[in-house]
């Protein structure tokens, strides 16, 4: 009984994380905000994992994780971004934040509808997403113009519901004793990143970015090998 639900104690605990991201950032701590985000994508991917480990996939699993990462990475990081840097921008800033948690949900309806090719994620996974928006907000400091921010961030949720083939690393295998392990593994990063607050979120920001631009990259490469190979009606 106890295998068969820790899957979606993981999956609650996202949600869990989500909303309390929200209210952090509702209350102008949004810095701590992002931490939230983080600790829920290690929790996003726990899930998933230890439900194929444990042979206790099922659809309501799904539907519950879809449900959260909506949330957690979806609409807590969008509310982060605007607290932390759309707040004085007007109507302008309302349209930016509403894009990026529509776009994540289509996102989430297409995957559930057609999860992609084996290997493959179809378009921008939304935890990427949402760990890059919520860690993003911590480099404001040294960027002023809020515009640029907005901009990234419309790139993020055009990202979401684009063709691009991203990685999919699901078939990384774990071993079953991680799955004790991986409470201890998550209270561990869950201190390192109250008593490093800015620093570890930054550090985060970066390999999820390059997964994200990884995508684009080989998506133009595959775009122009395709354009500059003939059609074979025109070799006769």
């Amino acid at each position: 009984m106890f295998a068969k639900a820790l899957p979606s104690c993981f999956t609650v605990g996202n949600l869990f994380l989500g909303i309390i991201s929200i209210l952090l950032a509702v209350h102008d701590s949004w810095k701590y905000a992002a931490i939230m985000v983080i600790i829920g994508m290690l929790l996003d991917g726990l899930d998933g994992r230890v439900a194929r480990m444990l042979n206790t996939q099922s659809e309501f699993g799904k539907e519950l994780d879809s449900l959260s990462d909506v949330i957690s990475f979806g609409v807590a990081p969008a509310i982060i971004m605007y607290v932390s840097t759309f707040k004085y921008t007007g109507p302008e800033g309302w349209l930016v934040t509403a894009i990026f948690p529509i776009c994540g949900a289509l996102r989430l309806a297409r995957f559930n509808v057609h999860p992609g090719e084996p290997g493959y994620f179809i378009g921008l996974p939304i935890t990427a997403a949402g760990g890059i928006l919520a860690t993003m907000a911590l480099y404001n400091v040294y960027v002023h113009n809020v515009y640029v921010w907005m901009a990234a961030m419309l790139f993020l949720s055009f990202l979401m519901v684009s063709q691009i083939k991203y990685p999919a690393f699901k078939k990384v295998a774990i071993p079953r004793s991680m799955i004790w392990i991986a409470p201890l593994f998550l209270l561990a990063v869950a201190v390192s990143a109250l008593k490093y607050p800015y620093e570890l979120p930054k550090v985060i920001f970066i390999p999820l970015a390059l997964y994200a631009l990884y995508g684009v990259k080989k998506g133009l490469e595959r775009k122009r090998k395709e354009e500059n190979e003939e059609p074979v009606e025109d070799l006769k």
